[in-house]
This record gives structure tokens, sequence and C-alpha cells, in this order.
């Protein structure tokens, strides 16, 4: 690396900052210097490489293209660099370990098997976020999400850990035992989805249906979703792992199923992990293995 044509490290902080919070004001209050400095520092920058990092023509400043790339760069490489200190020095060993997860997949099948890790690390404090929001996995904030989709986060490693088609399901005092031959049959009924997700409305998009609008679509939590399908209000949309032992049991009737998705993937930022998130990803996966 030829370590003298970087730009100074002051000035691709205070650019960073800025990236980060929007504000010469807030970047200044961040790194405990004035907004003048920051708006000092960002010139600097810009004079060093040449190319201009914002767009001032506007009332409200706003990133370049060339500038949005370095601040995507930058935000990387802080942030590993904060990633490896902590893991280095164990800043962080006594911060709870936060997972983020859907309430589905955290009552389903999280929450039944996590008093063994409790039982096998009583020291590590746990921190779980259940909601169907995508929270940003950040150094200091969540540490690792299980996600439901086919793996594919950019700048994130993700890993299979329960595969799981979608599944169309319903109680047989809803459908009876009408032979469903295509999706389009489905449309007359009401919908039931995981609240903070449009999965019904997408999936009918996918096969170019028209839902019946006068039958409406109801959002609710992924438990309660299931005990609504349990008694018949609608025909719900899930990961087939959560139906498995309703469907098995003859409380709901599987009615189609979509393999274009893959399941939960235990999802982490790149880099060292801090010993917390080691053996709890450590433990995520043997869990898994018992289950297949």
């Amino acid at each position: 690396m030829n370590w003298t044509s970087l730009p100074p490290l002051p000035a691709l902080r205070a650019f960073a900052a800025y990236a980060e919070t929007g504000s010469v004001q807030r970047a200044g209050a961040a790194l405990n210097v004035s907004h003048a400095a920051i708006s000092q520092q960002i010139r600097n920058l810009e004079s060093h490489i040449g190319i201009s990092l914002l767009d001032r023509s506007r009332r409200s400043m706003a990133l370049t293209e060339e500038g949005a790339r370095l601040a995507q760069a930058l935000a990387e490489g802080f942030g590993r660099i904060a990633q490896e200190l902590e893991a280095l020095t164990g800043a962080e060993a006594e911060r709870p370990l936060t997972i983020t997860t859907t309430p589905s997949f955290a009552a389903s099948w999280l929450m039944p098997r996590l008093a063994r890790f409790r039982e096998a690390h009583p020291e590590i404090s746990l921190m779980i976020d259940p909601s169907a929001r995508l929270a940003p996995l950040e150094p200091g904030g969540v540490d690792v999400a299980l996600r439901f989709g086919s793996g594919r986060w950019p700048g994130l490693e993700a890993e299979l850990l329960v595969e799981s088609p979608i599944a169309l399901v319903g109680s047989p005092r809803l459908v009876g035992d009408r032979d469903f031959r295509e999706p389009a049959d489905l449309r007359e009924f009401h919908w039931l989805q995981e609240l903070g997700t449009n999965e019904a409305t997408e999936w009918f998009a996918q096969f170019g249906i028209d839902h019946d609008a006068r039958q409406g679509v109801s959002s609710l939590p992924g438990n309660l979703m299931l005990e609504a399908a349990r008694q018949g209000h609608g025909i719900a949309i899930t990961a087939r792992v959560f139906a498995d032992d309703d469907i098995a049991a003859g409380r709901l009737r599987l009615l189609f199923e979509d393999n274009r998705q893959k399941g939960y993937y235990l999802v982490t930022r790149p880099g060292v992990m801090r010993a917390p998130l080691r053996l709890f990803t450590t433990w995520l996966r043997r869990e898994a293995a018992k289950a297949k």
C-alpha cells in the first residue's frame, strides 16, 4: 500500500462522521470539534483527492455519487477497525449479545431451545429483538440476525440454519377438503401475514393474481397469525417449519408450497467475532443440526 497517497486521517474521519450523521453540527459533536472544523476537513479531503464529495448547489447538502461510494468504504473500514479492536481488547465483553429475528422464529424455534444455551453459558446476557424489521448489523449494536430469505445480504455473511419453504396453510374448518388446483383458487379467502411484512401481497404478485380486495389481509405477530389460522380466520402464509406440527396434527392443511425461498439464515458481519457471539453461533449450528 502506498501510505503517502492516502488523505490525512482527520479528514477521512470528519467526512465519515458527516456521512453517518448527515450534518456538520452532529458530526462535530460526535468528534468533539466545531462544525467549522468538520467543513474545513471535508474541503481539505476534496482538495487532496481532486473530487467533489458534496453537492453544495442545493439548500441542503447531499453526497455526490463519488461521495456516497467513499462514505460506504469508510463506514465498512472504520467499522471493521472498531470491531477488531473490540475483539482484541475485550472492551465489549460485558455488553449483552443482541439478536434480531422475526416473532415467528423467536417464538417457534429459538425460545423453546434457549434454556439449553442459558444452562451452558449463564454468564452471557442476551437481548432478543423479535421484529420483522431488518435491523442493521453494526459494531456496538445488533450482533446477529436470524433472517428468512435466500441468503443474499450484501456486505454480510449468511449461513443457512433452518431450511424451510414458504407454506400456505388453512384450517380444515375454513377450507374443508376442497381440492385447490392452482394458487388463484385461494383469492376468495381472507389472508393472514406476519406483521411488518407484505408476504401475502408479494405472493399474489408473483403468480399474477389479483386478490379479492373485499376479503382483506390481516397482519399479526407471527405466533398470533398461526393461532388465527388454526381458528379458521384466514389463509396464513408462513415458513413451513412453523406449521409442520399443526399440519401433522391435522389442525392446518398444507394448501401450496413455494420453494423459491430457502429458509432462515444465520447472518453476521464479516471479521472476528467477539467471544459471546462465537459461542452463540456455535450453539445455533448444533441446535439446527439436531433438528434435521
